[in-house]
């Protein structure tokens, strides 16, 4: 019997690996599915000659059968992205100005983030919704027809969201429906609503008009977000949970378009933040933060990026910047040097379940609580790293008062002493250096550069030249074959 592991070149390449795929649309659907000619009309309004079409993975299956209709009928030339960057929720605008696109066309999920480079056109898939099975879940859910409750839902079933509110607003006078809405003028979607500059909480008329997440609903005169439940349309992951995780006060409740059944929410809010807040403890444990750089198209991400690392470096702390695409946990396992990874993403992308990487990886706003000493952590949970910049609804500046270099906590997880401010009067620009600084006097003296003398101190650095130092020999022919098997060795029996 052959050997589990044993193989060869040849069933390598043979090899066949199931994936499950979207079926392919038929060409009488396409046209619908896809919006092609409200598309047409958007690329023809303004002449635009070069388009990239952006797909998520499980429509890629029809990106060409799309493309083909585009280029047959506008004249201009389409692209096809695929495999983004990051996550497919976000524009990739960096992949789009690769090939000098005119525009794009962002087909699927959006979590709809701010991005203002090139003009834009979203494509929502138009998944079905069965309204009376749903309306029946919502009344079972809330039989108190006065009941406050917000109505939010995957932008896939927003083209449903108009029938579901003339089904439901009669009987339920206190239903609020959210809107969708983008901040870019150059945004085209009859789904969407344009709205120029930062999307804010503010007054208006005789009710509170809150925008966020690329929503916005008014709320009643005197009320708060704390006083609705909220139902929200389309499958459980990273919209819902980035909801769930911001509005945490409020009970949630849900209806599956594709099992048809409603529920109530049982994910414990409490126990994920303090999660999250154990994820804090560990921020403030850690002396090398790696900063992942988690988009290249949302707006302000340098601006986050750079107070990040001003917040971090005013901790006493060292950080690294890191642009490496889609995380796993091989890729972060590279760098055993870094104590806690910190990710700038969109919000639904920033909480990522770090459980299986050999570091924690904490968002903008833990690992601002972790260093920002004005900062506190209270009710709200912020996804959006936008909010905690200078003019965000969150904003809270650095301390400026100077800190004892001799001051000291205890860590809530080992119990232990911890030194903030140990690299207290470096300039920030000398991040890089590896000059000695003193850490306090009941410590010892500590090399300023820690990801330097962790590789110092490593037995194993990588390959090494080693000029003059081996001897050269004739080069003879190698193994052959892949190295589970090379076929000089044969198959185990």
């Amino acid at each position: 019997m052959a050997d589990a592991f044993s193989s060869s070149s040849e069933t390598a390449i043979q090899r066949v690996v199931d994936v499950k795929v979207k079926s392919f649309t038929p060409l009488d659907k396409l046209g619908e599915f896809y919006q092609i000619k409200e598309t047409l009309g958007f690329i023809n309004e303004y002449q635009f000659k070069k388009v990239a079409l952006q797909f998520p993975d499980e429509l890629l299956v029809d990106s060409v059968a799309v493309a083909d209709e585009i280029e047959r009928n506008s004249g201009a030339k389409p692209f096809i992205l695929g495999d983004t960057s990051y996550g497919s929720c976000c524009v990739d605008e960096v992949a789009a100005e690769h090939v000098g696109a005119d525009c794009i066309v962002h087909y699927g999920g959006a979590c709809l983030s701010p991005s203002k480079r090139l003009p834009l056109m979203y494509v929502f898939e138009r998944r079905p919704v069965d309204l009376e099975k749903c309306k029946s879940a919502f009344r079972e859910l809330y039989p108190d027809a006065q009941s406050h409750i917000l109505l939010l839902y995957d932008v896939n079933y927003v083209h449903t969201i108009g029938d579901l509110w003339t089904l439901l607003s009669s009987d339920y006078p206190n239903l609020v429906i959210s809107e969708l809405v983008v901040e870019e003028k150059w945004c085209h979607s009859p789904w969407i609503k344009i709205q120029d500059g930062d999307l804010r909480v503010s007054e208006q008329g005789d009710g509170q008009v809150i925008c966020q997440f690329g929503r916005r609903f008014t709320l009643k005169s005197g009320s708060s977000i704390t006083d609705y439940s909220v139902f929200y349309v389309g499958q459980e992951g990273a919209t819902l949970r980035n909801f769930m995780m911001t509005w945490n006060r409020c009970s949630f409740s849900s209806f599956d378009p594709i099992t048809m059944r409603g529920r109530t929410e049982s994910l414990s809010i409490n126990r994920a933040l303090m999660k999250r807040y154990y994820a804090i403890e560990r921020a403030k444990d850690a002396n090398v933060v790696g900063i992942l750089v988690g988009t290249l198209g949302v707006a302000d991400y340098l601006s986050a990026i750079q107070q990040l690392k001003e917040t971090i470096h005013r901790a006493g702390k060292k950080s690294y910047m890191f642009a490496m695409g889609k995380l796993n946990v091989p890729k972060l396992a590279n760098f055993l040097e870094i104590d806690i990874f910190v990710l700038i993403a969109c919000p639904e992308n920033s909480l990522l379940d770090s459980s299986a990487f050999y570091k924690p990886v904490v968002t903008p706003f833990e690992m601002e609580v972790a260093c920002n000493k004005n900062r506190e952590w209270a009710d709200e949970y912020i996804t959006n790293f936008r909010d905690l910049l200078p003019g965000g609804r969150s904003h809270v500046p650095l301390a400026d008062e100077p800190v004892d270099a001799d001051e000291t906590d205890v860590s809530l997880i080992t119990g232990a002493l911890r030194s903030r401010n140990l690299l207290l009067g470096e300039p920030a620009e000398s991040s890089c250096s590896s000059s000695v600084v003193l850490r306090n006097q009941t410590l010892t003296v500590a090399n300023g550069n820690p990801a330097a003398s962790f590789l110092a101190e490593r037995s194993w650095r990588g390959l090494e030249q080693k000029l003059g130092e081996t001897p050269v020999v004739k080069a003879g022919n190698g193994k052959r074959g892949i190295a589970i098997a090379y076929e000089e060795e044969g198959t185990s029996s």
